[in-house]
């Protein structure tokens, strides 16, 4: 028998989720060296100095590399030399004006770059989250910074998942997953093993870093941590080098050329005097005097002030602007890449509209059949689907009439059945079965459904919508409710939900086409989702390429793709991060909006990265500057 106070054979730092979500979940265990019901504190202290802690990175402020970014110019380096010259030439006022223009300008954009850090590191500093975990047989709660691969962990309602994990268990689980699948619903979680090579999106028996637990329950293992997890290593990715704006080429080819000409004229002159016998000193200090006049001293500071004036119209539309010079980038933007969930879209779904299929309304039925406990004509708990129908402007006018309803028994819902069933009692004492879920669940378990229910159900799948099906049966005598009873159901017709545009994305997409600014969208949702929102917005879909297509095509085929291509749909962090990589190498500037970590790479990437809640600012502030 093993001895818990020793350390186990060390787990396979290979495993991480993408495998794991492949693998049966007592293989995983297996591999990473854990049982279900303990990892001692001493195999949880060697692991931790194995593999670090659970942290993607520190975010710190340097005094000295923000300065640095605002000195390594050209143009600085030209004037100050011109300063020094100046101070030879015995043009000391004038070498102290030069040298006050230098410290103004580059003592604003430091201020402005500074303040910006600070306030990021401010906020890092701020989080702190702490996760239940099994350790020695015992459920305990520690930082999260301490979980490592190996660690059970309990997912409750809430919760944000502190680490990759491959789950063991579940009750009725759901993930919002659309900081890193771009997913605009919660997402079902099972203790299933995946497809080889299946994307994130598809790796249901894992819980991702960083999502949140939108319901239910769940344990699982620890099988990344830090930058291992997915998670991680976008956020790695991102801690690179910042790369050269467009202005900033421009403006450091300019002040090469006036380097060279200040150089080239400086050398010239002195040559010509020394060849007229003119003296040695007088010379050089003529020629020293030329190169000082020909420096453009105010530049510098001319261009700071206008992009502090921009960064200042831009913080009026509550948008941060970390580097001064990526102001000007965005006037010259003319491929514009955009998320569609939560940037396009509100990111949340909304009910749209019923389609009935008998004598019943399925809308009432469906609000009596949820798990929700309902308080005041509201909905408290339950999943985003009941959410979002309670809250609808259609459901108003059944709130009132729901209170003369009784909920008698619940069968909650579950991943293989994929419905809930309740039994209600209406105002006469008449008791009614509902079923409420998937229809290729639901339709199964009905009587005649009619061949035009089949076909609005299959144009609403094509044009993208999530369904849900509504049926029931008069349930006489009948005080409880198992899998049994639900038989020998009427199709009363189907709610249709959609994750909507927001009110001002087509307007903002109208105005960027006046602007001659290409839009195209890069997203983790499918494809039919995709080109519905993009019919809804008046964007012209002229090509669809998915994650899968996008893998087999190198750089130049995809670079070719691009030209043809309006919507590219199912993609990774990657992905996103790919395309914005291979249009900026075709020449151009490019500009990226996004909203979520699944955009951060492609945000970092671009000429211009924006985040913000509305494609409208871009189209303002595009304007604006241009």
């Amino acid at each position: 028998m093993d001895d818990p106070a020793k350390p186990r054979h060390a787990p396979d730092p290979a495993l991480g989720v993408s495998a794991a979500g492949t693998l049966p979940a007592a293989e995983v265990l297996s591999r990473l060296a854990v049982d279900e019901h303990r990892l001692s504190l001493a195999d949880a202290a060697a692991r931790l100095t194995r593999f670090g802690p659970n942290a993607v990175a520190s975010h710190r402020t340097r005094f000295f590399v923000v300065l640095w970014h605002q000195l390594r110019s050209a143009l600085l380096g030209l004037l100050l030399a011109a300063a020094f010259a100046s101070y030879l030439v015995g043009e000391r006022g004038d070498a102290i004006i030069i040298g006050v223009i230098v410290a103004l300008s580059v003592g604003l954009g430091f201020v402005n770059e500074y303040r910006a850090e600070k306030a990021a590191e401010a906020l890092h500093s701020q989080i702190h989250h702490r996760t239940l975990v099994l350790r020695d047989g015992r459920l305990q709660t520690i930082d999260v910074v301490g979980l490592v691969p190996g660690d059970v962990v309990d997912l409750q309602l809430g919760d944000i998942v502190p680490a990759d994990l491959r789950l063991l268990s579940v009750v009725a689980l759901e993930c919002d997953e659309s900081v890193l699948t771009g997913e605009s619903g919660p997402v079902e979680k099972s203790t299933s093993q995946a497809e080889a090579n299946a994307p994130l999106a598809e790796l249901t028996g894992c819980a991702l870093m960083g999502t949140v637990v939108h319901a239910g329950s769940g344990r699982g293992v620890v099988v990344a941590t830090g930058s291992r997890t997915e998670f991680g290593r976008i956020a790695t990715g991102l801690d690179t080098q910042q790369t050269e704006t467009g202005f900033q080429t421009g403006l450091r080819r300019f002040s090469m050329l006036l380097v060279y000409v200040a150089g080239a004229l400086t050398v010239t002159i002195f040559a010509i005097n020394v060849a007229l016998d003119r003296p040695i000193i007088d010379a050089l200090l003529f020629s020293l005097a030329i190169a000082v006049g020909v420096t453009p001293q105010l530049l510098p500071a001319v261009v700071s002030v206008s992009l502090a004036a921009g960064s200042k119209r831009m913080a009026r539309r509550h948008v941060l602007v970390k580097r001064l010079v990526c102001i000007e980038d965005l006037g010259d933007v003319d491929t514009l890449f955009t998320d569609k969930t939560g940037t396009l879209t509100q990111g949340h779904l909304s009910f749209m509209r019923t389609i009935p299929a008998g004598a019943g309304d399925p809308l009432r039925s469906g609000l009596l059949c949820t798990e929700a406990d309902i308080e005041d004509g509201h909905a408290i708990g339950g999943n985003a689907l009941d959410l979002a129908l309670w809250e609808s402007p259609a459901a108003a006018g059944h709130r009132a009439a729901s209170a003369g309803w009784r909920r008698l028994a619940l069968l909650p819902f579950d991943h293989d059945r994929r419905r809930v069933s309740t039994l209600v009692s209406g105002p006469d004492g008449t008791r009614t079965l509902i079923a409420k879920g998937a229809p290729e669940s639901v339709l199964p378990r009905c009587l005649d459904v009619p061949a035009t229910a089949t076909t609005a159900l299959a144009a609403e799948f094509a044009a993208g919508n999530r369904v849900v099906a509504v049926a029931s049966r008069p349930a006489p005598g009948l005080d409880t409710i198992t899998v049994d009873d639900e038989r020998d159901l009427t199709l009363l017709g189907f709610l249709v939900f959609l994750d909507p545009p927001k009110p001002d994305a087509a307007q903002a997409l109208e105005r960027l086409a006046r602007l001659g600014i290409t839009v195209k969208i890069v997203t983790g949702d499918n494809v039919a989702v995709a080109a519905k929102v993009c019919h809804d917005l008046g964007l012209s879909v002229d090509g669809l390429l998915s994650g899968t297509e996008l893998d087999a095509l190198d750089d130049a085929e995809l670079a070719a793709a691009i030209t043809v291509t309006t919507v590219f749909a199912r993609v990774s962090p990657e992905h996103k991060a790919r395309i914005v990589r291979v249009q900026r190498h075709t020449g151009g500037d490019v500009a990226f909006l996004g909203d979520g970590v699944n955009d951060a790479l492609a945000l970092h990437a671009a000429d211009v990265g924006i985040s913000v809640d509305s494609a409208t600012d871009v189209a303002k502030d595009a304007a604006d500057v241009i």
